[in-house]
């Protein structure tokens, strides 16, 4: 059963990985597109450091960090205990994004950033981060409205 789950995250690498190489390769660094207008743009950033920038250049800490993480959601994906569909899900979406950036800091000393909504004032993501998003929401709504120790 956690095969499924890891078949995810590598989705979700591959997918990060793919679209990050394709930038790197077609874009200018800051070069921006529109893809669909209004809504997003594609925009090359290399971000050195964390959501917002910071702790920038500190790669030993999110080595570290980034391994506890993939430490933890194997644990749980793995754990007859959590066998969850939704829970799983969510942790399968969040380990994939957190070795998509994994990747990048280890191979490039930084993550290549490139989706930047056009409707809002918001920093400049990636596949990877969204992932993690997506995963974190799922695992909430889990522990929320499904986990057996939250019901009434």
């Amino acid at each position: 059963m956690p095969f499924l789950y890891l078949i995810i995250s590598l989705i979700v690498v591959l997918a990060d990985q793919g679209l990050k190489s394709y930038i790197a390769s077609n874009y200018q660094l800051g070069e921006i597109h529109n893809i669909i207008p209004g809504l997003f743009s594609f925009n090359y950033l290399q971000n050195p450091g964390a959501a917002w920038n910071i702790l920038m250049g500190q790669m030993w800490f999110f080595y570290i960090i980034s391994l506890i993480a993939i430490g933890v959601c194997s644990y749980f994906l793995w754990s007859k205990r959590y066998r969850k569909p939704l829970l799983q899900t969510g942790l399968a979406f969040v380990l994939g994004g957190i070795i998509g950036n994994f990747i990048d800091r280890l191979h490039l000393k930084y993550v290549i950033d490139m989706i930047q909504l056009d409707f809002v004032n918001f920093n400049i993501f990636n596949l990877a981060d969204s992932a993690i998003t997506v995963g974190v929401i799922l695992i909430m709504i889990y522990l929320l409205f499904f986990d057996e120790k939250n019901s009434h």
